[in-house]
Protein backbone atom coordinates (compact mmCIF):
# COMPACT_ATOMS: atom_id res chain seq x y z
CA UNK A 1 0.00 0.00 0.00
CA UNK A 2 1.17 3.51 -0.86
CA UNK A 3 0.11 6.23 1.59
CA UNK A 4 0.79 9.74 0.31
CA UNK A 5 0.64 12.07 3.30
CA UNK A 6 0.63 15.86 2.93
CA UNK A 7 2.06 16.78 6.29
CA UNK A 8 2.50 20.52 5.80
CA UNK A 9 1.39 23.36 3.56
CA UNK A 10 4.53 25.37 4.34
CA UNK A 11 7.01 25.92 1.54
CA UNK A 12 10.12 28.01 1.05
CA UNK A 13 9.97 28.42 -2.76
CA UNK A 14 7.74 30.53 -4.97
CA UNK A 15 6.50 28.25 -7.76
CA UNK A 16 3.79 30.08 -9.69
CA UNK A 17 1.83 26.91 -10.46
CA UNK A 18 1.65 25.60 -6.89
CA UNK A 19 -1.07 26.12 -4.29
CA UNK A 20 1.60 26.39 -1.58
CA UNK A 21 3.77 29.07 -3.19
CA UNK A 22 5.56 30.88 -0.34
CA UNK A 23 4.27 34.22 -1.63
CA UNK A 24 0.60 33.32 -1.35
CA UNK A 25 -1.16 34.80 1.72
CA UNK A 26 -2.23 31.47 3.17
CA UNK A 27 -2.77 30.14 6.66
CA UNK A 28 -0.20 27.33 6.77
CA UNK A 29 -1.23 24.05 8.39
CA UNK A 30 0.67 20.97 9.59
CA UNK A 31 -0.40 17.57 10.85
CA UNK A 32 0.51 16.82 14.45
CA UNK A 33 3.06 14.11 15.13
CA UNK A 34 0.80 12.16 17.50
CA UNK A 35 -1.79 11.64 14.75
CA UNK A 36 0.86 10.37 12.36
CA UNK A 37 2.34 8.03 14.93
CA UNK A 38 -1.02 6.55 15.90
CA UNK A 39 -2.09 5.83 12.34
CA UNK A 40 1.36 4.55 11.44
CA UNK A 41 0.82 1.98 14.17
CA UNK A 42 -2.34 0.80 12.38
CA UNK A 43 -0.43 0.61 9.10
CA UNK A 44 2.30 -1.42 10.77
CA UNK A 45 -0.25 -3.93 12.06
CA UNK A 46 -1.79 -4.06 8.58
CA UNK A 47 1.64 -4.89 7.15
CA UNK A 48 2.14 -7.66 9.69
CA UNK A 49 -1.30 -9.23 9.23
CA UNK A 50 -1.50 -9.02 5.42
CA UNK A 51 2.16 -9.34 4.45
CA UNK A 52 1.75 -6.30 2.21
CA UNK A 53 4.51 -3.71 2.30
CA UNK A 54 3.47 -0.18 3.27
CA UNK A 55 5.24 2.93 2.04
CA UNK A 56 4.43 6.35 3.50
CA UNK A 57 5.37 9.13 1.11
CA UNK A 58 5.73 12.54 2.73
CA UNK A 59 4.29 15.41 0.68
CA UNK A 60 3.85 19.14 1.13
CA UNK A 61 4.22 22.07 0.75
CA UNK A 62 7.79 21.14 1.40
CA UNK A 63 7.72 18.06 3.67
CA UNK A 64 11.38 18.27 4.70
CA UNK A 65 10.52 21.51 6.54
CA UNK A 66 8.16 19.60 8.84
CA UNK A 67 9.89 19.54 12.23
CA UNK A 68 8.72 16.08 13.43
CA UNK A 69 10.05 14.48 10.24
CA UNK A 70 13.36 13.23 11.63
CA UNK A 71 12.15 11.68 14.88
CA UNK A 72 9.05 10.14 13.31
CA UNK A 73 10.90 8.76 10.31
CA UNK A 74 13.24 6.85 12.61
CA UNK A 75 10.37 5.36 14.62
CA UNK A 76 8.36 4.46 11.53
CA UNK A 77 11.24 2.61 9.89
CA UNK A 78 13.09 1.10 12.88
CA UNK A 79 10.18 0.15 15.12
CA UNK A 80 7.12 -0.05 12.86
CA UNK A 81 8.95 -1.44 9.80
CA UNK A 82 7.31 0.90 7.32
CA UNK A 83 9.01 2.19 4.19
CA UNK A 84 9.42 5.93 3.60
CA UNK A 85 9.71 8.26 0.66
CA UNK A 86 9.15 11.96 0.04
CA UNK A 87 8.71 14.44 -2.77
CA UNK A 88 10.91 17.47 -2.12
CA UNK A 89 12.04 20.69 -3.74
CA UNK A 90 15.51 19.70 -2.60
CA UNK A 91 16.41 22.84 -0.66
CA UNK A 92 17.05 20.75 2.48
CA UNK A 93 19.61 18.51 0.75
CA UNK A 94 22.33 21.03 1.65
CA UNK A 95 21.87 19.86 5.26
CA UNK A 96 24.15 16.96 6.24
CA UNK A 97 21.78 15.76 9.01
CA UNK A 98 18.87 15.72 6.55
CA UNK A 99 20.88 13.77 4.00
CA UNK A 100 21.90 11.32 6.72
CA UNK A 101 18.26 10.86 7.69
CA UNK A 102 17.24 10.13 4.10
CA UNK A 103 20.24 7.89 3.44
CA UNK A 104 19.57 5.90 6.61
CA UNK A 105 15.78 5.65 6.66
CA UNK A 106 14.21 6.31 3.27
CA UNK A 107 13.56 3.79 0.51
CA UNK A 108 13.27 6.44 -2.18
CA UNK A 109 13.30 10.19 -2.73
CA UNK A 110 11.69 12.23 -5.50
CA UNK A 111 13.32 15.58 -6.24
CA UNK A 112 11.39 18.18 -8.24
CA UNK A 113 13.30 19.73 -11.15
CA UNK A 114 11.33 21.76 -13.68
CA UNK A 115 13.89 22.16 -16.44
CA UNK A 116 17.49 23.14 -17.14
CA UNK A 117 18.97 25.68 -14.76
CA UNK A 118 17.70 28.89 -16.36
CA UNK A 119 14.07 27.74 -16.40
CA UNK A 120 14.11 25.86 -13.09
CA UNK A 121 15.65 28.73 -11.13
CA UNK A 122 13.24 31.25 -12.59
CA UNK A 123 9.99 29.26 -12.22
CA UNK A 124 10.81 28.38 -8.60
CA UNK A 125 12.28 31.80 -7.71
CA UNK A 126 15.45 30.14 -6.45
CA UNK A 127 18.62 31.67 -7.93
CA UNK A 128 21.28 28.99 -8.28
CA UNK A 129 18.76 26.32 -7.32
CA UNK A 130 19.51 23.91 -10.15
CA UNK A 131 23.20 23.71 -9.29
CA UNK A 132 22.41 23.37 -5.60
CA UNK A 133 20.13 20.45 -6.43
CA UNK A 134 22.78 18.77 -8.56
CA UNK A 135 25.29 19.06 -5.75
CA UNK A 136 22.77 17.95 -3.11
CA UNK A 137 21.74 14.86 -5.05
CA UNK A 138 25.41 13.94 -5.58
CA UNK A 139 26.13 14.35 -1.87
CA UNK A 140 23.08 12.29 -0.95
CA UNK A 141 24.16 9.50 -3.27
CA UNK A 142 27.59 9.49 -1.64
CA UNK A 143 26.06 9.50 1.85
CA UNK A 144 23.90 6.49 0.90
CA UNK A 145 26.73 4.34 -0.48
CA UNK A 146 26.86 2.22 2.67
CA UNK A 147 23.30 0.89 2.18
CA UNK A 148 22.65 -2.74 1.35
CA UNK A 149 19.73 -1.70 -0.86
CA UNK A 150 20.31 1.23 -3.19
CA UNK A 151 18.40 4.41 -2.37
CA UNK A 152 16.07 5.05 -5.30
CA UNK A 153 16.49 8.62 -6.50
CA UNK A 154 13.86 9.98 -8.85
CA UNK A 155 13.58 13.32 -10.62
CA UNK A 156 10.09 14.59 -11.36
CA UNK A 157 9.33 17.52 -13.62
CA UNK A 158 6.15 19.48 -14.35
CA UNK A 159 5.66 19.98 -18.08
CA UNK A 160 4.00 23.13 -19.41
CA UNK A 161 4.05 25.17 -22.60
CA UNK A 162 7.17 27.08 -21.55
CA UNK A 163 9.39 24.09 -20.77
CA UNK A 164 8.21 21.08 -22.76
CA UNK A 165 10.68 21.87 -25.52
CA UNK A 166 13.41 21.78 -22.85
CA UNK A 167 12.56 18.29 -21.58
CA UNK A 168 15.11 16.57 -23.80
CA UNK A 169 17.81 19.00 -22.68
CA UNK A 170 16.89 18.40 -19.03
CA UNK A 171 17.15 14.63 -19.47
CA UNK A 172 20.55 15.09 -21.09
CA UNK A 173 21.77 17.10 -18.10
CA UNK A 174 20.38 14.52 -15.68
CA UNK A 175 22.50 11.76 -17.23
CA UNK A 176 25.36 12.72 -14.91
CA UNK A 177 23.28 12.89 -11.71
CA UNK A 178 23.43 9.16 -10.85
CA UNK A 179 19.64 8.94 -10.51
CA UNK A 180 17.43 5.91 -11.10
CA UNK A 181 14.24 7.30 -12.62
CA UNK A 182 12.68 10.32 -14.30
CA UNK A 183 8.96 11.00 -14.12
CA UNK A 184 6.87 13.89 -15.37
CA UNK A 185 3.50 15.51 -14.74
CA UNK A 186 1.49 17.77 -16.96
CA UNK A 187 0.66 21.16 -15.48
CA UNK A 188 -2.63 20.84 -13.62
CA UNK A 189 -5.27 23.50 -13.28
CA UNK A 190 -6.75 22.79 -9.87
CA UNK A 191 -4.17 24.63 -7.78
CA UNK A 192 -3.66 27.84 -9.77
CA UNK A 193 -6.31 28.16 -12.54
CA UNK A 194 -5.02 31.50 -13.84
CA UNK A 195 -1.48 30.17 -14.24
CA UNK A 196 -2.84 27.04 -15.90
CA UNK A 197 -4.78 28.99 -18.53
CA UNK A 198 -1.61 30.76 -19.64
CA UNK A 199 0.82 27.81 -19.45
CA UNK A 200 -1.16 24.63 -20.09
CA UNK A 201 -0.11 22.01 -22.62
CA UNK A 202 -1.84 22.14 -25.99
CA UNK A 203 -2.50 19.10 -28.23
CA UNK A 204 0.53 19.88 -30.40
CA UNK A 205 2.77 19.84 -27.32
CA UNK A 206 1.51 16.40 -26.31
CA UNK A 207 2.10 14.99 -29.79
CA UNK A 208 5.63 16.39 -29.78
CA UNK A 209 6.17 14.71 -26.41
CA UNK A 210 4.88 11.40 -27.78
CA UNK A 211 7.48 11.57 -30.56
CA UNK A 212 10.22 12.61 -28.17
CA UNK A 213 9.69 9.94 -25.51
CA UNK A 214 10.88 6.76 -27.29
CA UNK A 215 14.20 8.36 -28.25
CA UNK A 216 14.71 9.77 -24.77
CA UNK A 217 13.68 6.52 -23.12
CA UNK A 218 16.26 4.50 -25.03
CA UNK A 219 19.04 7.03 -24.50
CA UNK A 220 18.38 7.02 -20.77
CA UNK A 221 17.95 3.24 -20.61
CA UNK A 222 21.46 2.53 -21.87
CA UNK A 223 22.73 4.79 -19.09
CA UNK A 224 20.74 2.91 -16.44
CA UNK A 225 17.98 5.51 -15.99
CA UNK A 226 14.32 4.62 -16.34
CA UNK A 227 12.00 7.17 -17.97
CA UNK A 228 8.47 6.44 -16.79
CA UNK A 229 5.09 7.28 -18.30
CA UNK A 230 3.09 4.57 -20.08
CA UNK A 231 0.60 4.56 -22.94
CA UNK A 232 -2.34 5.39 -20.67
CA UNK A 233 -0.40 8.29 -19.24
CA UNK A 234 -0.04 9.90 -22.66
CA UNK A 235 -3.74 9.24 -23.21
CA UNK A 236 -4.43 11.26 -20.07
CA UNK A 237 -2.24 14.09 -21.40
CA UNK A 238 -4.03 14.06 -24.77
CA UNK A 239 -7.44 14.14 -23.13
CA UNK A 240 -6.50 17.04 -20.87
CA UNK A 241 -5.06 19.04 -23.75
CA UNK A 242 -8.12 18.52 -25.96
CA UNK A 243 -10.74 18.88 -23.24
CA UNK A 244 -11.86 15.26 -23.40
CA UNK A 245 -13.11 13.66 -20.20
CA UNK A 246 -11.71 10.31 -19.04
CA UNK A 247 -14.25 8.66 -16.79
CA UNK A 248 -13.09 6.05 -14.27
CA UNK A 249 -15.56 3.31 -13.38
CA UNK A 250 -13.55 2.34 -10.30
CA UNK A 251 -9.99 2.86 -9.10
CA UNK A 252 -10.39 0.31 -6.26
CA UNK A 253 -10.37 3.24 -3.81
CA UNK A 254 -8.51 2.71 -0.58
CA UNK A 255 -7.12 -0.72 -1.51
CA UNK A 256 -3.57 -0.01 -2.61
CA UNK A 257 -3.39 3.78 -2.47
CA UNK A 258 -4.46 6.31 0.14
CA UNK A 259 -4.08 10.08 0.33
CA UNK A 260 -4.04 11.81 3.72
CA UNK A 261 -3.99 15.58 4.13
CA UNK A 262 -2.62 17.89 6.78
CA UNK A 263 -5.97 17.83 8.62
CA UNK A 264 -5.89 14.06 9.10
CA UNK A 265 -8.44 13.21 6.41
CA UNK A 266 -7.98 10.04 4.34
CA UNK A 267 -9.34 9.82 0.80
CA UNK A 268 -8.84 7.77 -2.38
CA UNK A 269 -6.88 10.72 -3.84
CA UNK A 270 -6.21 14.37 -3.11
CA UNK A 271 -8.91 15.53 -5.54
CA UNK A 272 -11.75 13.59 -3.89
CA UNK A 273 -10.92 14.57 -0.31
CA UNK A 274 -13.90 16.97 -0.07
CA UNK A 275 -16.23 14.21 -1.28
CA UNK A 276 -15.01 10.99 0.34
CA UNK A 277 -12.70 11.89 3.23
CA UNK A 278 -12.67 9.71 6.34
CA UNK A 279 -11.19 11.11 9.52
CA UNK A 280 -8.19 9.19 10.81
CA UNK A 281 -9.93 9.08 14.18
CA UNK A 282 -12.32 6.60 12.55
CA UNK A 283 -9.50 4.31 11.43
CA UNK A 284 -8.43 2.67 14.67
CA UNK A 285 -7.77 -0.89 13.58
CA UNK A 286 -6.70 -3.04 10.67
CA UNK A 287 -10.34 -4.01 10.19
CA UNK A 288 -11.21 -0.33 9.79
CA UNK A 289 -8.47 -0.02 7.18
CA UNK A 290 -9.55 -3.12 5.30
CA UNK A 291 -13.14 -1.85 5.25
CA UNK A 292 -12.14 1.41 3.56
CA UNK A 293 -12.52 0.11 0.02
CA UNK A 294 -16.14 -0.89 0.57
CA UNK A 295 -16.79 2.35 2.41
CA UNK A 296 -15.42 4.43 -0.46
CA UNK A 297 -17.24 2.35 -3.08
CA UNK A 298 -20.51 2.98 -1.26
CA UNK A 299 -19.76 6.69 -1.10
CA UNK A 300 -19.05 6.77 -4.84
CA UNK A 301 -22.33 4.98 -5.56
CA UNK A 302 -24.28 7.44 -3.39
CA UNK A 303 -22.64 10.72 -4.46
CA UNK A 304 -20.17 10.32 -7.29
CA UNK A 305 -17.47 13.00 -7.27
CA UNK A 306 -17.13 15.09 -10.39
CA UNK A 307 -13.43 14.16 -10.40
CA UNK A 308 -14.31 10.51 -11.06
CA UNK A 309 -15.88 11.56 -14.37
CA UNK A 310 -12.56 13.08 -15.48
CA UNK A 311 -9.94 11.46 -13.27
CA UNK A 312 -6.69 13.45 -13.00
CA UNK A 313 -4.93 11.08 -10.56
CA UNK A 314 -1.58 10.15 -12.06
CA UNK A 315 -1.27 6.79 -10.27
CA UNK A 316 -4.41 5.61 -12.10
CA UNK A 317 -2.87 6.33 -15.52
CA UNK A 318 0.49 4.51 -15.50
CA UNK A 319 2.70 7.39 -14.45
CA UNK A 320 5.20 4.90 -13.04
CA UNK A 321 5.15 2.51 -16.02
CA UNK A 322 7.87 2.85 -18.65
Amino acid sequence: MIVVWRVTTRCNLGCGYCAYDRELPLSRTEIDAATVLRFAGVLSKYRTLTGNAVMISWLGGEPLLWKPLASLSKVLTEELRLQLSATTNGTALKSAPMRALIAGHFTELTVSVDGPSSFHDQIRKWPGGFEQLRAGVAQLRADAQHREQRLRLRINTVLMEQNIHLFSELCEQLLSWDIDEITFNQLGGNDRPDFHREHRLQPAHVEALAIMLPVLRERLRVRGIRLNGGVQYLQRFRASASGEQLRIASCSPGKNFLFIDEHGRAAPCSFTTPDYAVRLDELRSVDDLLALNQRYEQAVAQRRSRWCDDCPSTQVFEKFVD
